[in-house]
């Protein structure tokens, strides 16, 4: 195995990042069914929402030399997603490597694995995404990987260039030219739910809101 290095990606367009930014993963995950990160990956911090331009990062098992030399490429805005070939085990960002990414001005990290070293990560205020923490960290082994090439994230299908959003409820990556749709929906769907919710707690019920009921009466031949 040798490396691989592409060419940083185009970022995403600045009115997707702003509106990425306030959107919610959980009402995109109302429209959308692709792009999302498995469950497990969720951010080792509290409360964080963090759009970016997806930068991409396919490391193998103990091994984290690529991942030490790519942060040098990294820009503001951008959100790095290291696909961890299935290892599950080995942490590749830890403490100095958070803070080397941190001073690159990218805006967050999805691993697709464990990360450590969490008290220097929450000094750093360094938004990560994880399958939560480990003790054992990745070494330079020299092994290999492959830089701004698809990759798999928790399943989910990542390109460099992609909308990542990452919030409390987990990540998901969307394709520019599809994100513009999705976030506006997201977003109106998000101003009206205040609403819904008091009508509710006046005594409005869910299943005719929802129009669960009826469905459900129709089959039942009420």
């Amino acid at each position: 195995m040798s490396y691989v290095i592409k060419d940083m990606p185009p970022h995403v367009d600045a009115g997707l990042i702003e509106k990425g930014n306030r959107v919610e993963t959980a009402t995109i995950g109302h429209r959308r069914h692709m792009g999302f990160m498995d469950s497990a990956i969720q951010c080792v911090l509290p409360n964080r929402r963090v759009a970016g331009t997806a930068v991409t990062l396919a490391l193998p098992g103990q091994d984290s030399t690529l991942l030490h030399h790519i942060v040098q490429f990294l820009r503001p805005g951008d959100f790095l997603c290291i696909d961890r070939l299935g290892d599950h085990k080995h942490a590749c960002v830890g403490g100095g490597v958070a803070a080397a990414i941190k001073a690159s001005g990218c805006v967050a990290v999805a691993i697709d694995g464990p990360c450590t070293d969490l008290p220097e990560i929450e000094e750093l205020d360094m938004p990560i995404w994880s399958r939560g923490v480990a003790p054992i960290t990745t070494r330079l082994h020299d092994v290999g990987g492959c830089f701004n090439v698809p990759v798999s994230c928790g399943g989910a299908v990542i390109m460099p260039g992609d909308l990542i959003v990452g919030d409390f409820s987990g990540v998901v990556a969307i394709p520019p030219d599809e994100a513009e749709a999705d976030l506006d929906w997201a977003l109106e769907k998000a101003a009206a739910e205040p609403e819904g919710h008091k009508r509710m707690l006046a005594g409005e019920k869910i299943g005719d809101r929802s129009g669960a009921t009826k469905k459900v009466l129709a089959k039942l031949g009420g």
